[in-house]
């Protein structure tokens, strides 16, 4: 039987203006880019540290 992966449902929030590039860019990466997208993800450490950075401009479902 193969496993289903999860999957977190991240939602932006936060605006990006006035924040740094690497933030701008962590929100490009986690195809995020305009408030009140929402992007579905695999679970995984790099998401989640992705997730972490950004974490007071996005909203995580799926945990």
């Amino acid at each position: 039987m193969a496993q289903e992966k999860k999957t977190l449902k991240i939602t932006q929030t936060g605006s990006p203006i006035r924040r740094t590039k690497d933030q701008r860019a962590t929100l490009i990466g986690l195809g995020l880019n305009k408030m009140h997208r929402t992007s579905e993800l695999e679970d995984s450490p790099e998401v989640r540290g992705m997730i972490r950075k950004v974490r007071h401009m996005v909203t995580v479902a799926g945990e």
